[in-house]
């Protein structure tokens, strides 16, 4: 029996393993972005100035890493392509997934560090996010950047996001469990849960990072040479005589007239922004919002819901990708959230039953473009590519120079929401008892006029915010052109530049 679970195991297709490593990220990512905020202002109590700090030096660190690695990674790949280049070579792939086999146990251990009061309130949260975010951003670029590396076609690049959905839908059972061991109060079960969850993702990711290897290993010992490889794999080799060098500049002055690239990250900008609003307020859209209306096991069951059901739904909306493209399913999500959050502004915060689905299903749907943007930014490759005339395509740089513009999103997520709710009533989630007074009849007269507004202030905060994400979202949209037949001249470019080798990627 276990030889042939063994067996079973070395014989998955590449695209299940590579789909893989989205579970062992998004277990312990999920848990990250539910928790970690309230984590630090509710159990470890830390002061105001010093959550601003660090989230101040983390939004500085969280941008500026992602093209750093990205360079320090690919700036061999910038140079202009000679006549008779070939596009690539398993090196490649081989390199990113050594990279993946060092990078995701370390991600699991920082994911640790937040869990455990080992240093100042202040100090810890500062270090934690920047470590964690490091090794983040290592495991992301080189997963994403193998998409690109993998395969050319929107056919096989749609089923890796496919596997990558499907495992990210399994990760995020976590967040179920999660919430049966949160406890303020007692945080020993919680810490032991977060253990656990780690050690499940440093032996997934070793065993799947070292099974992918050795089949590239293999296949490069058996098939190398220049006509049977890269009928195997769309890869190029390393060694180009005569090459010109890109540098950092001259690599920005090309992105900056790479206008598809422009509109693309502005809209990214805008979703990466909703999507972390969302996460970081989704606990306290429950509590004042609907937690003297639902029971708590309605609230567990939401809480899940909008975890998971976006990477359900995303293996729908990659049904609808190979039919109508991304750039329709897209705006057709973007016209979506802009209808929906409408129609709950009319309805007003009084219907519950539909206050439940809105705040379940504007996550969904949020959640869900995300998931299908690295398709977008897998095209951008292929027309930074043949722009450029690259001799190889810089996958994890133009991911990592994405991530430049857009992560800040996820620093002002926290930092605008609890503006706005401050600024239109009162409320500051960093006060121990926001609610509270001196003396105990001032007290209740306070509690009781501000709770309302508080309430109020809570729904319109959770309607408007994405009225104005999606209308800010079609403008830049509307804007971008690589969809339709611009993006099937861009695949057919990039095809002949390797004329004679293999048209698909076979591992898939």
């Amino acid at each position: 029996m276990g030889l042939r679970l063994l067996a079973c195991v070395f014989h998955l297709p590449t695209a299940v393993i590579y789909g893989s490593l989205s579970l062992f990220v998004s277990i312990l990512h999920n848990v990250f972005l539910l928790y970690y905020v309230d984590t630090f202002v509710s159990v470890y109590k830390i002061d105001k100035l010093s959550f601003w700090i660090g989230e101040t030096v983390f939004l500085i660190w969280n941008s500026l890493n992602d093209p750093l690695f990205g360079w320090l990674s690919d700036r061999v790949f910038l140079s202009t392509q000679q006549a008779g280049a070939e596009i690539s070579s398993p090196e490649v792939v081989l390199k990113r997934l050594r990279a993946l086999s060092h990078n995701g146990p370390l991600f699991a251990i920082s994911f640790l560090a937040f869990w455990v009061a080992w240093a100042h309130p202040g100090v810890q949260f500062l270090l934690c996010l920047c470590m964690y975010d490091s090794f983040l951003t290592m495991v992301d670029l080189h997963h994403n950047a193998l998409l690109a590396d993998l395969a050319v076609s929107a056919k096989d690049r749609t089923s890796l996001n496919f596997y990558c959905s499907l495992f990210s839908a399994i990760g995020s059972l976590s967040v179920f469990m999660s919430y049966a061991v949160w406890n303020k109060e007692d945080f020993f079960s919680f810490r032991i849960f977060c253990v656990l969850l780690a050690l499940c993702s440093i032996v997934g990711f070793t065993l799947s990072t070292q099974l992918l290897r050795q089949r590239f290993q293999a296949d490069g010992k058996a098939k190398w040479d220049q006509e049977s490889a890269l009928k195997e794999l769309y890869i190029e080799k390393l060694s180009v005589p005569q090459e010109k060098r890109i540098t950092l500049a001259e690599y920005l002055q090309q992105l900056s007239r790479h206008r598809n690239f422009l509109w693309f990250v502005c809209m990214n900008l805008v979703q990466v922004f909703h999507c972390h609003f969302n996460s970081n307020f989704f606990p306290l859209f429950l509590e004042h919002l609907l937690s003297d209306q639902i029971s708590v096991s309605t609230g567990s069951f939401l809480l899940g819901v909008s975890y998971i059901a976006p990477h359900l739904n995303n293996l729908y909306f990659l049904s609808l990708c190979r039919r109508c493209g991304v750039y329709a399913v897209v705006r057709g999500l973007f016209f979506l959230k802009l209808a929906l959050s409408v129609v709950m502004l009319l309805a007003g915060p009084d219907q519950v039953y539909l206050l439940c689905i809105f705040i379940a299903s504007n996550r969904v749907f949020t959640e869900g473009t995300c998931k299908l943007l690295n398709l977008v930014v897998t095209d951008l490759v292929d027309e930074d590519l043949v722009l450029n005339r690259r001799k190889q395509a810089a996958s994890a740089l133009l991911f990592g120079m994405v991530a430049l513009v857009t992560k800040p999103g996820q620093t002002f997520a926290p930092l605008i929401g609890t503006w706005l709710l401050c600024a239109y009533t009162g409320y500051d989630i960093f006060q121990r008892n926001p609610l509270n007074v001196v003396s105990a009849q001032p007290k209740l007269e306070s509690a009781a006029a501000l709770e309302p507004t508080l309430r109020q202030g809570c729904f319109y905060l959770l309607v408007f915010v994405p009225i104005t994400c999606a209308l800010l979202q079609l403008l830049s949209w509307s804007q971008f052109s690589l969809h339709g037949k611009r993006l099937q001249v861009v695949k057919a470019q990039r095809q002949s530049l390797t004329q004679g080798q293999a048209p698909e990627v076979k591992t898939i």
